[in-house]
């Protein structure tokens, strides 16, 4: 069984194709020919949290052992999320490889992230802010001029030698990157917001463009919000899963959101995209997106 490293894995997952089959998943999952049962989550004390996500579809199935530990870059200069994916042919129960876990999650949420924008963002191409600089962040600032053509972004994050070095790398891909000191310099200018954090209160304000796309892909827990209540109810609210984002989506618990007005992507058709914002993307994450990334880079 090979195991694939951190660049094996990103060149496995190009964000067209991928957004292609989470696209085809999200249509599996509807007519229920794949199979993920909820994750598993386990707090180790007060050091991290330990996430484990089978699913299957087909001919093939993984299981993501997936680690959390939002301090590590600043206390041990180690990445915050680590991880690996097992794949499995499940006509014989042979393990195809290993992929690495946190090239995978950062690479598939960003190609869902970009997904959502293609179908519920007023304008998906205007100018981005991204809260934070870790894997998330530049996974989501490559999918948007990548695959979306974006040219301006601007990065805010806590720690400002990250936020300088991913401006550094955005302009090698021909991004157009700023780094402010605090999001509220960059909200009016975006069309785009993605919360890419680990942080458990909120790190934007209320107040943001009308035509605004916000995805909120950091937290993962019910007392966990990247964005604040006042955003959230006054806006269109749409989720990756139901069944995750009302067992995990912090930000809409929190504000008290009534779940008939909020939307799964698998039901999003063309008619529901919204003419105006803002509109709010909320990913908690979903085992089935791992095996559409699985899917792409085994051929299946």
């Amino acid at each position: 069984m090979r195991a694939y490293d951190r660049q094996e894995t990103f060149d496995m997952l190009p964000f067209r194709a991928l957004a292609r089959s989470i696209d085809a998943m999200l249509q599996a999952k509807k007519t229920g020919k794949a199979v993920a049962p909820a994750r598993m989550t386990v707090q180790m004390e007060d050091k991290g949290t330990l996430l484990i996500m089978p699913a299957s579809q087909g001919s093939l199935a993984v299981v993501k052992l997936v680690t959390v530990h939002p301090d590590n870059y600043a206390v041990r200069r180690m990445p915050t999320i680590q991880g690996e994916v097992v794949v499995i042919d499940t006509d014989d129960g042979s393990r195809l490889g290993v992929l690495d876990g946190m090239a995978l999650t950062a690479r598939r949420t960003a190609a869902l992230t970009m997904l959502a924008a293609r179908k519920v963002a007023p304008d998906p191409y205007g100018p981005i802010l991204v809260v934070g600089a870790g894997a998330q962040a530049r996974e989501h600032l490559r999918a948007f001029r990548e695959a979306l053509v974006s040219e301006k972004a601007y990065i805010c994050s806590r720690h400002g030698s990250s936020a300088r070095e991913l401006a550094r790398e955005a302009k090698s891909w021909g991004l157009d990157a700023e780094v402010v000191s605090s999001p509220a310099e960059a909200m009016d200018k975006c069309t785009v917001i993605i919360t890419a954090t680990t942080s458990r209160t909120p790190v934007i304000g209320p107040e943001v463009r009308d035509d605004a796309f916000i995805a909120a892909i950091g937290s993962f827990t019910p007392d966990a919000a990247e964005l604040p209540p006042e955003l959230v109810r006054k806006s269109r609210l749409f989720v990756d899963t139901m069944e995750g984002a009302m067992e995990e989506a912090g930000d809409f618990i929190q504000a008290g959101v009534d779940w008939s007005t909020v939307m799964a992507l698998e039901d999003v058709e063309d008619k529901d995209k919204p003419e105006k914002g803002p509109v709010i993307f909320k990913s908690v994450g979903h085992a089935l997106w791992d095996l559409a990334a699985a899917k792409l880079a085994f051929g299946r």
